[in-house]
């Protein structure tokens, strides 16, 4: 496993170019299950994660070339099993359960793996395809479904969940019949693939608010289609100038969806300009504490939290980081505390004392957004930061370090 190595009190000045989202071209990778023919999908970032999901579908039998752009036809898909091997290494993986269910009446697949943040079940996927008439059976850690066709229904989840409703989407798009889903998360993410979707022929309405509508049809067609740019990899760059005193602009990003951090961040007197599509980062002075609370989009995203924690490290005052999406995701709290952080953790609130600097030592990354926080860190601390364990990184970072690098990061990445 490599590391990265990390020199840092460098201010940040450069451009960082902002990839494609990892969690909006996961869903619509699997999209193509749904059609047959050639779709073509723009704008793919190269991730692990990524091309862990592209094995997925060549493992059903699906044709999957390219990188930026991904062709992928499913007309000659073979096998409905998605095996262990495979969705142990990322939770998104799921997400075929839906379009092979929907397409195919069967679907035979592993419960999924992915960051250990907590216990994110399935089960509100698995009531809810129950919901639009499939039977579903766990045999050997296999989660096995069939239906003759699925038909639509009125689905309400209990919590809000992003797979969930881009699982449901997908599976009740060529379900007989109206299916609603209420309650339905609202993430950017999701309004992606319903474009894609209804590019497709489907007919979809209300993606992006909390209740979407969904007429079924007999079948879809292939597309060419674009993912929108990543908001957590813009999110974590922000954060990076801001920690380091830099200044960085983003290209390619949608400033919208980027509202919930760039108000916190103007509230620690960051500055923040934003433009169509793109956005610039300036810190001119010191970082002011402010409290911050996780929530479903369009609130303060919990893929943020690790990060914007390492910020706060270094702030005046007294800040609150309240996680109230996952039961488990401060796990980063140890390794920021080994960089010199002041931090207690009460239940899900972790109380942050900014101290005056952080010193660079050996931290080890438990996941993914814990790894950038680590990151994001080691270019504020004195002296070197070794991270570790940084294959989280390769799952939701394209080339991290290289894109750091450019804005003047001392920072390397070493064989272990």
């Amino acid at each position: 496993m490599d590391k990265i190595v990390i020199r840092g009190g460098t201010p940040l000045s450069g451009t960082v170019h902002v990839s494609g989202s990892k969690n909006a071209a996961l869903p619509i990778i699997t999209a193509a299950l749904l059609t047959d023919g050639w779709n073509t999908f723009h704008n793919i970032p190269d991730l692990v994660d990524i091309e862990s999901i592209k094995n997925l579908l060549r493992t059903l039998g699906v044709e999957v070339t390219g990188r930026d752009p991904v062709k992928i036809n499913a007309g000659n898909c073979s096998c409905h099993e998605a095996p262990y091997d495979i969705v142990r290494k990322m939770r998104a993986s799921i997400l075929v359960l839906g379009p092979l269910l929907a397409r195919w009446g069967r679907a035979r697949v592993s419960l999924p793996g992915g960051c250990a943040i907590g216990a994110r079940p399935v089960n509100l996927h698995l009531k809810a395809l129950q919901a639009l008439g499939a039977r579903i059976e766990l045999v050997d850690g296999y989660i096995d479904a069939r239906v003759e066709r699925l038909r639509g229904t009125t689905i309400f989840f209990d919590v809000s969940t992003v797979t969930g409703t881009e699982n449901i989407m997908m599976a009740a798009a060529l379900a007989d019949g109206t299916t609603v889903l209420e309650n339905a998360a609202r993430e950017p993410e999701i309004v992606n693939l319903a474009d894609v979707l209804n590019a497709m022929g489907a007919r979809i309405q209300g993606a992006g608010t909390n209740v979407i509508t969904i007429e079924g049809v007999r079948d879809l067609h292939a597309v060419e289609a674009s993912v929108i740019p990543d908001r957590i990899e813009a999110g974590t760059y922000m954060i990076a100038a801001a920690i380091t005193g830099g200044e960085v602009l983003l290209t390619g990003c949608n400033p919208p969806h980027l509202d919930a951090l760039v108000t916190k961040l103007n509230e620690t007197g960051i500055t923040v300009d934003t433009y169509p599509d793109s956005a610039r980062v300036r810190a001119d002075g010191a970082v002011g504490s402010v409290d911050v609370t996780t929530l479903p989009y369009p609130g303060f995203p919990t893929d943020y939290q690790a990060q914007m924690m390492a910020l706060m490290t270094i702030a005046r005052g007294t800040s609150v980081i309240s996680e109230t999406v996952f039961e488990n995701r401060f796990m980063h709290v140890n390794e920021l505390m080994r960089l010199g952080a002041d931090i207690v953790i009460e239940g899900n609130h972790a109380v942050v004392r900014g101290v005056p600097r952080l010193r660079g030592a050996p931290v080890m990354a438990t996941d993914l957004r814990a790894s950038a926080s680590l990151i994001i860190a080691g270019l504020a601390a004195e002296g070197e930061t070794i991270v570790s364990r940084v294959y989280h990184l390769d799952r939701g970072y394209e080339r991290i370090e290289e894109k750091l690098s450019a804005c003047g990061a001392d920072i390397r990445r070493v064989p272990s």
